[in-house]
């Protein structure tokens, strides 16, 4: 239970109790709202900072719109907290992102005003739009609002949407563009700086203010309006106005914590038929004085006080598994200088900020663009240059036609760095890596290396480095084991080649990266004598060993962190089988199913490749 005592919060457990309240309650409300997110998220970790930014709006939303007949679809759901406590869920938000809880992002299967599912940025207009095109088809007459940041708008997939419902002018469509300038790491590209150019031309936007308010929300009116702006921003802005290029109406740009210009703005919306684009100013964290000193940090920021702002930090014996990436590829930069950085939004997530601070002439950060990403990095390979392209595994299944056309088939040596490999835990089924060694290990040329530990990773990329082909490499998010990797000189990886880690004449586990470590631990507690075999590399197989062990052991278990149904287990009981060898095998990983959230050691052990779930299999 919150240990606060709030007047209004516990007063409010629907939308309709929500508007309830008076104009006048809502800024009151709204503090609450923060406060009890902060107080929430200071014991129970999860994205803090976005969701901050957008209260009044979600307020706003809810107090205008019928939800959940009225549709609001939020984009990545990093925003969506307050909607969630608004929407019947404040005592459960206690257990936000637990085993057993609610989600951290929107799902439609656990609330009817979830109205589409978002663990990956971009796709909130595309789906909008199909959304509203169906209630146009169907004449009804509820709406649809698409909410996405600024960051998730350079996505390909939200201009998709745009494109695709500007061409639609009779289906009533509103996008409101939350722009913080700040998505998680500061936003590049051209059309960060367009947003600023628009936020910035005060007389455009105060001129419009004056008509808009002047003429009031008389439909026949509404046409001179955008006429009036267009001629205006032609002037301004040089250019005419990119939303309004797809045949969206632009209103903004405008206060996002203000609540009463929302509401006002909103209902004068609803009156307006056809696509139209609401651009609001929020600061990302708002509220909390840390977040917004340092909104990056404080996207995600752990355990903290909140009183002091203090982060409360674990004492790790181990370095993170991306800071060992960030290292290593600043040491690699500074001993070949074809090698150059990329990741799609994320460089303090993966740790690229290491090398883009000491050679950000070698880095680049291409905005929230997967696809481009891993095409961009094959044209840097095809120059001649060595591309390190580091993407989450989960964020990498968007880019697979781009790696299977552009990379794979034409050999180029881009690595594809995929950090968070495996179950990730409390963001759940959007964001586990569970799918990487099945989908890649299908793809022709390409090399799947899978480090058990820090120095392995170090050498591991340094090994694909001096490779003339496309490799991948899949590590694990959070803290490594312990190796000494720093200042290690670097050693070249026999490719497709396991290693023997324990002797054993029972039974053999053929274990995959940070698994074989597990596997050690329950082989030294069984009472079986148990063979123990990191293989290192998922693709190429290490066929000459599979062969020994195939002949010289009856029974076989593989372990694997990622999907059990094409994956690296099964293409081992194809290759026995193809041998001739019929050694009992059982293959553990994640079943035919989409695991939710939890520790990643809940999630372990829900699966059945803990260590005590192997020690169990191993003595029956």
């Amino acid at each position: 239970m919150q240990s606060k005592e709030y007047r209004l919060l516990t007063s409010v457990n629907s939308p309709t109790e929500l508007k309830r309240l008076s104009e006048g309650e809502l800024t009151l409300y709204c503090q609450e709202l923060r406060e009890y997110i902060i107080e929430c998220c200071a014991t129970n970790p999860g994205h803090l900072g976005s969701s901050l930014g957008a209260v009044e709006l979600t307020v706003a939303l809810h107090y205008v719109y019928d939800t959940p007949d009225d549709r609001i679809v939020w984009d990545v759901g990093h925003q969506a907290y307050a909607h969630k406590i608004i929407t019947g869920r404040r005592e459960a938000f206690l257990n936000n992102r637990k085993q057993g809880g609610i989600s951290g992002f929107p799902r439609m299967a656990e609330s009817k005003y979830d109205a589409f599912g978002a663990g990956h940025s971009s796709v909130s207009i595309s789906a909008a739009f199909g959304m509203a095109k169906a209630v146009e088809m169907s004449g009804g007459k509820e709406h649809v609002v698409a909410v996405i940041g600024d960051g998730a708008m350079t996505g390909g997939l939200a201009f998709e949407g745009l494109n695709n419902a500007g061409a639609s002018p009779t289906t009533d469509l509103l996008v409101v563009l939350n722009d913080n300038e700040m998505s998680i790491d500061k936003p590049t590209g051209a059309l960060d700086s367009y947003l600023v150019r628009i936020s910035t031309s005060k007389w455009y936007n105060g001129l419009k203010n004056t008509l808009w308010k002047g003429l009031g929300v008389i439909p026949p009116l509404h046409r001179l309006v955008r006429k009036t702006g267009n001629a205006i921003k032609q002037g301004l802005l040089q250019n005419s106005n990119l939303f309004e290029s797809f045949n969206f109406r632009y209103f903004g740009v405008i206060d996002g914590h203000n609540i009463v210009e929302l509401i006002r703005t909103l209902r004068a919306l609803k009156e307006i038929n056809g696509p139209k684009l609401l651009h609001i100013k929020t600061t990302k964290g708002k509220g909390y004085a840390p977040a917004e000193a340092n909104p990056s940090v404080w996207h995600a920021p752990g355990r903290f006080d909140v009183a002091t702002g203090e982060r409360k930090r674990s004492n790790y014996p181990a370095a993170r598994y991306q800071d060992v990436f960030g290292e290593t590829l600043l040491d690699l930069a500074r001993l070949d200088e074809r090698v150059v950085g990329i990741t799609p939004a994320m460089p303090s997530g993966c740790s690229m900020n290491i090398v883009m601070e000491k050679m950000p002439e070698r880095c680049f950060d291409v905005g929230i663009a997967e696809g481009h990403a891993v095409t961009f990095s094959a044209g840097l390979a095809a120059q001649g240059k060595r591309p390190f392209c580091n993407i989450y595994s989960t964020f990498m299944q968007r880019a697979y036609d781009n790696v299977i056309h552009d990379v794979a088939l034409q050999q180029l040596p881009v690595v594809m760095c995929l950090d968070r490999g495996g179950l990730v835990g409390e963001d759940g089924a959007t964001h586990h890596g569970a799918f990487d060694l099945a989908y890649f290990g299908c793809v022709p040329n390409l090399t799947i290396a899978v480090p058990r530990n820090e120095l392995m990773l170090r050498n591991m990329m340094y090994t694909a480095l001096n490779t003339d082909s496309p490799s991948v490499i899949r590590y694990p998010r959070g803290i490594g084991c312990g190796v000494e990797w720093r200042g290690v000189a670097f050693e070249s990886v026999e490719i497709g080649r396991g290693e023997c880690l324990r002797e054993g004449s029972d039974i053999a586990i053929i274990a995959l990266g940070p698994m074989a470590n597990v596997a050690m631990r329950a082989a030294e507690r069984s009472s079986k004598s148990v063979a123990v075999y990191d293989l290192r590399y998922a693709k190429p197989l290490d066929e000459e060993l599979l062969t020994k062990i195939g002949q010289h052991f009856k029974r076989v278990i593989t372990i694997e962190d990622g999907v059990i149904r094409g994956g690296v287990g099964e293409a081992i009981a194809t290759f026995m089988a193809k041998k001739g060898l019929h050694p009992a095998i059982t293959n553990l990983g994640i079943d035919d199913r989409f695991v939710e959230q939890g520790t990643p050691e809940q999630l372990y052990r829900e699966c059945g490749y803990d260590e005590d779930s192997i020690l169990k299999l191993l003595d029956e």
